[in-house]
């Protein structure tokens, strides 16, 4: 067998520099990315994978359409406010929302443990078909595997979602120009600490709830009114600050937010502190922001409140110095916001 040092000339990644790669549990922060930026992009570059949105936008002559594709691997499989189930449907729906699509068909993948009790999957089936309703998607195609006891954890969901774009506005990263408003639709970090709390079987004060759920209603609601809205991302893994930084690297733009505008619950406040986690990287599932044009601002903040009181306007899109994104902290000082070296919480989603 040829040792891994063999395939270091034609690997794009360094070996040493991140000899644990194939080996990492989860995956996240500047590893990811650079695993996108410098393997996966150059491997499979065309149009719609370069765009580097939440999915593919696929003109298909007479409509346009979004295709995307997750995976999700949560542990533990239930938690408070959800489950794997509910997570892989509204992870998907939401996918396809942030590409301006109407969620239309989802097909749901499950690999399965050997042993993996009967009345568990039951209860996953039941809660991907209640998902599946609230979120007004029908599942169309599937699959089932199953792998040797101890080499699958329980269970692993793969969802694929196709949904119509029925509007002439191109949503995506590189929309996003100087001058745009920066919309938070409500307070982050708690999906991730909802994880934590049930992994680790925290006694909290009070019981956070993960904020699992279908944005799609909200995003077509603010499309249909007419707002001009440049970009949109679900801030799932690596949450608020990696989504930012993100759409900042692919848009070629600063954006400014202010700390102070950010809503984070006290519960969830107080548990980051404890933990020693910064809630502006802990992961969300019914959260996203929207970069709109500034006459819009106040109308689409409206709107999102609607949904959720805690929406809020947070920042601002600047030219120079471009690719990057800065803070205004509680304390009136500046601060450049870094992508994550590694993963705050893996296995999350």
């Amino acid at each position: 067998m040829r040792d891994i040092k063999d395939f270091n000339l034609s690997c794009p990644i360094s070996i040493e520099q991140y000899p644990h790669i194939l080996l990492a549990h989860g995956g996240g922060g500047k590893l990811m990315h650079s695993l996108i930026d410098k393997m996966f992009i150059p491997s499979f570059s065309n149009r719609m994978l370069n765009s580097q949105h939440d999915g593919a936008v696929i003109d298909l002559g007479k409509v346009k359409a979004a295709f995307t594709t997750d995976s999700y691997v949560v542990y533990p499989l239930f938690f408070p406010g959800g489950d794997i189930g509910k997570l892989a449907i509204n992870g998907t729906v939401n996918d396809l929302a942030m590409c301006g699509a109407r969620p239309k068909y989802i097909s749901v993948g499950l690999i399965l443990e050997e042993g993996f009790p009967m009345e568990t999957l039951w209860r996953v089936v039941k809660s991907v078909q209640e998902a599946a309703e609230r979120a007004k998607v029908n599942i169309v195609t599937g699959d089932t595997k199953v792998v040797d006891k101890g080499k699958g954890d329980g269970m692993y969901i793969n969802t694929s979602g196709i949904g119509i774009i029925e509007h002439g506005i191109e949503v995506s990263p590189a929309k996003v120009e100087q001058g745009d408003i920066v919309l938070l639709s409500g307070d982050i970090g708690r999906h991730g600490i909802t994880i934590m709390s049930a992994r680790e079987e925290l006694a909290l004060e009070s019981e956070i709830m993960s904020d699992t759920s279908p944005l799609s209603d909200l995003v077509m609601e603010l499309l249909e009114q007419d707002i001009e809205v440049h970009c949109m991302r679900d801030l799932t893994r690596g949450g608020l600050g990696s989504a930012l930084i993100e759409i900042a690297g692919t848009s070629g733009t600063h954006i400014h937010i202010d700390e102070n505008a950010i809503p984070v619950s006290r519960e969830v406040q107080a548990t980051c502190e404890i933990l020693g986690l910064d809630p502006l990287y802990v992961a969300n599932e019914g959260r996203f922001i929207a970069f709109v044009k500034p006459p819009d601002a106040e109308r689409a903040v409206k709107i999102m409140r609607s949904s959720n009181s805690e929406a809020s306007l947070i920042g601002r899109v600047e030219m120079s110095p471009s690719g990057i994104v800065t803070m205004r902290s509680t304390i009136g000082t500046n601060r450049v916001i870094d992508m994550l070296s590694g993963e705050q919480l893996p296995r999350i989603c």
